[in-house]
């Protein structure tokens, strides 16, 4: 029965190759999961997230402290503006209609790996084996973009779909190249941040740099205390919302993430300007901190380690007449 015995080894290879791609797509994606759970575990999960007014989608300026550019936001609740042009369309992604040449070939190729893996010959399948290797390598990227796709879809989706702040009046400060290693964030010349020569409207003091500082680590302190009422205190509502979040998801694993020893070693700022009644301040700091996450019940770290580490990351903070700053975005950089 020659028929029965092909329908049996075209199902065995295409099983087998099903079966490499599940593999190849875990091998890929177990790594990135464990890095964020262990090496950003700390508040904010190593997101970019949370609203700089109408400059959420604007990059700040690099400065001494981060000189490189940081990440665009992956959780906010703001909306680009009217002006803002989005090289995005808003729906659809990579394979929407309006996707051109590109969009279409590439889900043309998806189409054709799909149904050569459910017939057992592959992307290539007819063309060798050679042919045969270099469509399952096709197949495998295709497949790991569509589950980012869909991951980046989902995070969408689930997001609030509020406004933050409104756009207003805007005028930046620039601070010059100030502080050294260990400065921290000093109120003299030479501090951790730097005064500049420009006479902006809106001026940064040195109560507003240990304002920032403070908040530092009081919000550090508060995550690993899982203290949701002193976070409403320190962060934005918008902010809060994300902490909540990640909050959940670990009482949901049973663990808790613990930090400590966290220490200012380097910060200057990278502009700060006016919306309306709204004034806003984003600084780039870097700071040591022990980042470790445990079981819940017994103690034993999980992930992470006592031994303090690193981190260069650029905050925001908001702040509105006759109340103190508070934390409203903390990005990644690169």
């Amino acid at each position: 029965m020659p028929g029965i015995w092909e329908t049996n080894m075209n199902f065995s290879q295409w099983s087998r190759s099903l079966v490499k791609t599940i593999a190849v797509v875990l091998a890929l994606a177990l790594p990135t999961a464990l890095a964020i759970s262990s090496a950003d575990a700390r508040v904010g999960g190593g997101f970019s997230s949370g609203s700089r007014g109408s400059r959420t989608f604007s990059a700040p300026p690099s400065t001494t402290t981060a000189p490189g550019s940081t990440s665009q936001f992956n959780r906010t609740y703001s909306q680009p503006g009217a002006g803002m042009s989005t090289t995005a369309p808003s729906r659809g992604g990579f394979f929407n209609r309006g996707g051109g040449f590109l969009g279409g070939l590439a889900a043309g190729f998806l189409g054709a790996g799909l149904l050569g893996m459910l017939f057992g010959g592959g992307l290539f399948g007819g063309l060798g084996g050679l042919s045969s290797f270099l469509g399952l390598i096709i197949q495998i990227v295709l497949v790991v973009f569509v589950v980012r796709l869909a991951m980046s879809w989902w995070q969408r989706r689930n997001s609030p779909q509020a406004a933050y702040a409104g756009a207003g009046p805007q005028t930046s400060y620039r601070s010059g190249l100030g502080g050294g290693l260990g400065g921290g964030l000093s109120s003299g010349l030479g501090g951790g941040f730097g005064f500049g020569a420009n006479n902006a409207p809106l001026e940064i003091k040195p109560a507003d740099y240990e304002a920032f500082e403070r908040l530092l680590g009081d919000i550090q302190s508060a995550w690993s205390n899982e203290d949701v009422a002193k976070l409403h205190t320190l962060a934005t509502p918008e902010m809060v919302s994300y902490f909540e979040q990640d909050l959940a998801q670990n009482r949901a694993r049973n663990v808790v993430n613990k930090v400590a020893n966290v220490k200012l070693l380097q910060g200057d700022l990278a502009e700060a300007w006016r919306e309306g009644e709204t004034d806003y301040a984003t600084v780039a700091m870097r700071f040591s901190l022990s980042d470790k996450t445990v079981d819940r019940n017994t103690g034993a770290i999980v992930a992470g380690s006592e031994q303090p580490g690193e981190v260069t990351e650029v905050w925001t903070f908001a702040r509105r007449p006759g109340s103190p700053w508070e934390l409203s975005a903390i990005q990644q950089t690169n």
